[in-house]
């Protein structure tokens, strides 16, 4: 069993945005020595995400709105008030529930040396929290 582990960074141009990453995760995938197993791609940060879907921009806007319908971003959230452990408010309480969401990871095959995807599917990394600098990681097992 081989494995194979990158760190990539992300920076969103918006507080939500849906950043296609599918091109960065496939070169690693195909190039990384294995031929047959699985990839991991994770998110590092609790007010992000990592989902498949399709790439079209009505799709991404009609995500970006039933999140935020279902997840109100002008809700009283309990999470809106001083934190003494982090010296500030915590007001990203909507961040942390969208993430919920649409999950921390997604999990693909790799198979000779290819990574197995649907026609219209795409890798999103999903900011909810601003422009910040993220992280996510690949990971590759397999043979």
């Amino acid at each position: 069993m081989k494995t194979a582990l990158e760190r990539f960074t992300v920076i969103a141009d918006a507080e939500f945005q849906l950043i296609r990453i599918t091109d960065t995760v496939k070169a690693f995938a195909e190039n990384c020595g294995i031929l047959n197993g699985v990839a991991f791609v994770i998110t590092l940060h609790t007010t992000t995400g990592i989902t498949i879907n399709e790439s079209l921009p009505c799709v991404e806007k009609d995500i970006e709105e039933q999140l935020e319908r279902l997840i109100p971003s002008d809700y009283p959230f309990n999470h809106n008030h001083y934190l003494p452990s982090y010296g500030t408010i915590g007001g990203n309480s909507p961040g942390h529930l969208k993430s919920l969401l649409t999950g921390n990871h997604c999990v693909l095959p790799l198979v000779d040396g290819a990574l197995v995807l649907g026609n219209a599917a795409d890798i999103y990394f999903c900011e909810y929290d601003g422009i910040k600098k993220r992280k996510y990681l690949v990971y590759v097992m397999g043979d």
